[in-house]
């Protein structure tokens, strides 16, 4: 039997914590080897691990993975959440897109200095909203099912309540205009291995913080 997914990378979220929400949606246990200083890092990169001197990296199936798309395409597929063919993997892949392009903004929040963070917030309040928020609403309520694509729990889904999660984080009532997703919220929620992510002391990482950064990039740079 084959062993535990093994993690490397950071103590935080980062690009690693979508990998982790999917292993654990897919009720995959995992184990995580974190890097405290440049020297684990320089250790792996000369071990020659990675494949393009960058984490995360991901040890599974006998594979050293890196490249986070690569790694979340290899696990969906794998554990039966890509969809059943490749109209719906299409479908998938946009959804999931534009999540990450969310989620890339909202990570950066907590990072943003005190005189930066109104604006910033703005910028997240006004995309959040009006771009792309707007188009999963609009998808459950013309489907009328409880998942995105083909009324069957994708990537798709844990990767939405991993983003709806995050923005509420910066902006508690972010949701407010948006029934359906508040719905879809509480539903994917409770699924029971997201259910057992979101209790306290899982492996979900709280949210990287401007104090934490000078840590984390003494480990990179």
């Amino acid at each position: 039997m084959a062993g535990k997914p093994k993690l490397h990378y950071f103590n935080g979220r980062g690009r690693m914590e979508t990998i982790r929400w999917l292993l654990a949606a897919a009720g995959v246990e995992f184990e995580e080897c974190f890097l405290e200083s440049k020297d684990d890092m320089i250790k792996l990169q000369k071990d020659g691990v990675l494949l393009f001197q960058q984490v995360p990296m991901v040890e599974m199936d006998g594979m050293k993975m890196v490249q986070s798309r690569a790694i979340c395409n290899y696990i969906a597929a794998k554990y039966n959440l890509y969809g059943k063919d490749l109209k719906q993997r299409a479908l998938i892949d946009m959804y999931v897109e534009a999540l990450m392009d969310l989620n890339e903004l909202l990570m950066a929040h907590h990072l943003q200095p005190a005189d930066k963070k109104e604006q910033h917030l703005a910028t997240i309040v006004d995309k959040a909203t009006n771009r792309y928020f707007p188009v999963y609403e609009k998808v459950l309520k013309d489907h009328g099912q409880d998942f995105l694509v083909g009324n069957q729990f994708s990537r798709a889904d844990v990767q939405l309540l991993e983003t709806l999660l995050m923005a509420e984080e910066c902006k508690p009532d972010l949701l407010a205009k948006f029934p359906l997703l508040q719905s879809f919220k509480a539903r994917t929620s409770n699924m029971p291995t997201i259910k057992k992510f979101l209790q306290p002391g899982s492996q979900r990482k709280p949210p990287l913080l401007e104090k934490d950064l000078p840590k984390v990039m003494k480990i990179f740079y």
